[in-house]
């Protein structure tokens, strides 16, 4: 007698997780000009605090979509290819926000040096760009590529995405992201979303990684909130 395939195995799958990574980056993305715009000029300490969360915020950014550049667009696009165009769009959405991405990291690295208002207000302009750019890209993600990716993907593969992107992550970094990731979400989903998670990752985030979170959020951020 056959032995039944592993449902981890077998399409369809569950891709709410992007949309929890969506919302995360919609989220930093939309604080950061208001951050960079809110520092005096020649604040070359406050500058250096926020200019070094923007370029954490912009890794995150390169390494999820380095994730799907990797293992999404290939297999989508042969399994699928009525999607193909759509592929298409999506690689050059990803490289217009990679270079745009690349614009912002070499402003932050200059205001960071310099702390002037100049440097501040180019820094702040070519995040607003970023943010237009995801707003558009993330929902024609949302909403074509990823009803797609459910129907043919497995669970064992889809998960494979968020693997690629928490091993990216610095260990001292981890429960800081996700802090953010359940601050960017609606306190029933956090909930639910975190009492998903292994036990010990809920009693290490309670006893140790709220407190690290926090803590980094009211030195960035200048609050808790």
């Amino acid at each position: 007698m056959a032995k039944e395939p592993d449902p981890l195995d077998v399409p369809p799958c569950r891709t709410d997780d992007m949309r929890m990574a969506h919302g995360l980056f919609r989220s930093l993305f939309a604080d950061a000009p208001r951050l960079v715009r809110g520092v005096a000029a020649g604040d070359r300490d406050r500058a250096a605090i926020v200019a070094d969360h923007v370029l954490e915020v912009t890794a995150g950014l390169h390494r999820h979509h380095s994730g799907e550049d990797l293992l999404l667009w290939d297999a989508l696009a042969e399994r699928s290819p009525g999607c193909a165009l759509h592929v298409g769009l999506m690689r050059t959405q990803h490289q217009e926000v990679s270079d745009l991405l690349d614009e912002v990291d070499e402003s932050a690295r200059a205001w960071r040096r310099t702390g002037s208002g100049v440097a501040r207000a180019e820094l702040a302009e070519r995040l607003d760009a970023v943010a237009a750019a995801l707003l558009r890209h993330l929902g024609e993600e949302e909403e074509v590529i990823l009803p797609a990716a459910a129907a043919v993907f497995s669970q064992r593969e889809w998960n494979r995405l968020g693997e690629h992107g928490r091993a990216g992550i610095p260990r001292n970094r981890l429960f800081i992201q996700l802090g953010f990731i359940l601050s960017s979400m609606e306190p029933d989903a956090a909930r639910a979303f975190l009492a998903e998670m292994p036990p010990q990752v809920r009693v290490l985030f309670r006893m140790l990684g709220r407190r690290q979170y926090l803590a980094h959020r009211r030195r960035v951020y200048g609050t808790a909130a």
